[in-house]
């Protein structure tokens, strides 16, 4: 878990409080690791100061994160900082989270970040992170893994080394989310719970989390709030919703939405939506108030996005989606292979 977290709007202004009695010495720099949006927003970085060696770097979050991305980003610090960094501080969407988390680690750790592509392979803990999400719905500023594309498959760095130290949570700095990504993302939080509280891995603290989670994502996408109350409620909806998945696990709509982000490039929350719409099977209900959702929200979901797909693309798809076994498992149970096939999943994915 998180081992502290600061609430509150306006909190941003706390950070140079919280990582001042973090600095090892003044060889050892904070880089922060911010979405390339806030690269001409002074509004953004007069938050904090940056004192001797510190540095900003911009990461474009327009694609989803890549192995090759961190290594690239690990080798840049490595070379250009006298000693290693005192913290790094990530400040963006899911993207931007996961990629501060997935470069903390491999400044502490030797080979790629594709070698730790999995459970529990993460050997030593990496150096101080702190985590300040920009937009709310992923939970990657809670979770314990941080999801990359590799050469061969999309998963997450999944490890109890994973998680921020510290993570702020200011409603404020989610005010320039556009409706679409706002409602995609709150989506992506909203899957969280569906498949965590339908699951088979359920429990009774990922239930506690999850079921507060979706509640106020039914408040907030389904009620008339202000739009003050939207951001707050959303930002702690994404904080309960991906506790509930720490101590759980997610289920098809994520396992069939990394097939499609690995070929497609489709971004995570909106790939969720485009899955989960094709789901009665799995979670009617859920299902039906998603799709209430998008009419209240006014919201165009794309399709036909697979009807040009090649048979070697779906093949690799297919690949992906089956490659996520403890998803399935959670989903289905012990004997999910008796109820899942390859031509099953072609044809989910076929009618996105």
């Amino acid at each position: 878990m998180v081992s502290k977290v600061v609430f509150g709007r306006g909190s941003i202004n706390q950070i140079d409080d919280i990582i001042r009695p973090k600095r090892l010495n003044e060889r050892a720099p904070f880089v922060f690791i911010i979405d390339a949006f806030f690269q001409n927003q002074s509004t953004l970085t007069s938050k904090f100061s940056l004192l001797y060696d510190d540095y900003i770097i911009y990461v474009s979050a327009d694609e989803e994160p890549k192995t090759s991305q961190v290594d690239a980003l690990v080798e840049s610090i490595i070379l250009n900082t006298k000693d290693l960094p005192s913290g790094i501080i990530g400040i963006g969407g899911g993207t931007i989270m996961d990629i501060a988390k997935a470069v903390s680690i491999m400044l502490t750790n030797t080979g790629s970040s594709e070698d730790y592509q999995g459970w529990d392979l993460v050997k030593n803990p990496g150096v101080y992170s702190v985590g300040v999400p920009t937009i709310s719905g992923t939970g990657a500023e809670v979770s314990r893994t941080a999801v990359l594309s590799g050469s061969k498959l999309k998963l997450g760095l999944n490890s109890d080394y994973t998680p921020f130290n510290q993570v702020i949570l200011d409603p404020e700095l989610t005010e320039s989310v556009t409706k679409d990504q706002w409602f995609f993302t709150g989506m992506d939080c909203f899957i969280h719970c569906v498949e965590s509280l339908n699951g088979h891995f359920i429990n009774t603290f990922s239930e506690s989390y999850g079921t507060m989670a979706y509640a106020l994502c039914k408040d907030i996408f389904l009620g008339d709030l202000s739009d003050d109350d939207k951001q707050n409620k959303l930002m702690m909806a994404s904080w309960h919703g991906g506790m509930s998945i720490a101590y759980s696990q997610v289920g098809v709509a994520h396992a069939l939405s990394y097939g499609l982000s690995f070929v497609l490039g489709v971004k995570h929350g909106l790939g969720n939506c485009i899955v989960f719409n094709h789901l009665d099977e799995f979670y009617p209900n859920d299902v039906a108030l998603f799709r209430e959702m998008i009419v209240k929200n006014d919201i165009n979901l794309p399709k036909h996005i697979c009807e040009d797909v090649t048979d070697s693309q779906m093949e690799t798809m297919i690949d992906t989606a089956l490659s996520l076994e403890p998803l399935w498992e959670n989903a289905l149970g012990n004997e999910w292979k008796t109820q899942i096939s390859r031509q099953k999943i072609e044809r989910l994915f076929r009618k996105m």
